[in-house]
């Protein structure tokens, strides 16, 4: 199921032996459009520290409730390497911050995680995961310790105009994000400052490149395709075939299109 960013937004976080904070904002990286991480308030309990938890130790959200229980403890969080949120996240506050946590590092592998496509398939207690050697891990840790890990935050991206082929139609107003793999799926885009539009979705694999300085987005669709596709209603399902009819009006392939096949060949393996 894909849940929006605006209801990612306060949500409460919950360790093992209380509450943490509330969501404030997400991390995701723009060449996979994954989020990497929440960006959590601590409020009062830790004079209104900002820390990150990374999908990989949320199990069994509660979305009733607007609950995300962690597998940490408010020691732990208390004692995490401290990261100034307001600048980029650099690979090395990364792997200081994976590290301490004993978590593996998501990159180098052939999925958006590691080498799956589900953060809680990368934890060592994960039955059948097959956990790299120490060495290994650390030896790929440190080889990309000097990486750009392309971390962005949800909320600066909020407001960039959309940049079609042949000129602006819009602007992005949130993200549609996937509850099990944590991929962005799509961008939502209000098209209204160019015409009497309405919500669109976009897809980050139409993305071609995004601009922090201009605070653009851009895609390689025209305006006119944009402006007739199906339009998004947040209080309609986003089910399956109106995801089809999506794909088909830009004549493009379908996120899930590779899946059966992928399955098929780890079921073979």
């Amino acid at each position: 199921m894909l849940r929006s960013l605006n209801d990612l937004e306060n949500y409460a976080i919950g360790a093992t032996d209380g509450p943490i904070g509330y969501v404030k904002d997400l991390y995701f990286d723009d060449e996979n459009w994954v989020i990497r991480y929440l960006v959590v308030d601590t409020g009062s309990w830790l004079l209104s520290r900002k820390v990150l938890i990374t999908p990989m130790s949320i199990h069994h959200a509660n979305w009733d409730d607007q609950v995300l229980p962690v597998t940490l403890t408010r020691e732990q969080v208390k004692n995490s390497p401290d990261i100034d949120t307001d600048k980029p996240v650099s690979r090395q506050h990364e792997m200081d911050y994976l590290g301490y946590y004993g978590y593996p590092s998501y990159w180098g592998g052939e999925g958006i995680w590691g080498a799956g496509m589900s953060p809680y398939a990368m934890l060592p207690e994960t039955v059948g995961f097959g956990m790299r050697p120490v060495e290994i891990e650390r030896a790929e840790k440190l080889r990309h310790q000097n990486d750009d890990p392309h971390l962005r935050s949800c909320q600066s991206v909020i407001g960039h105009h959309l940049q079609a082929s042949d000129g602006e139609i819009g602007h992005v107003d949130g993200f549609l994000v996937d509850e099990d793999t944590w991929a962005i799926r799509y961008l939502v885009v209000n098209t209204s400052n160019w015409w009497m539009g309405h919500q669109v979705l976009i897809a980050p694999e139409w993305v071609t490149g995004v601009s922090w300085a201009d605070a653009t987005v851009s895609v390689d669709l025209s305006r006119e395709l944009i402006k007739t596709s199906p339009p998004f209603d947040k209080a309609v399902e986003l089910n399956r075939q109106r995801e089809m009819d999506l794909y088909e009006h830009y004549g493009r392939n379908a996120y899930w299109a590779g899946w059966a096949e992928a399955d098929h060949h780890d079921s073979a393996v």
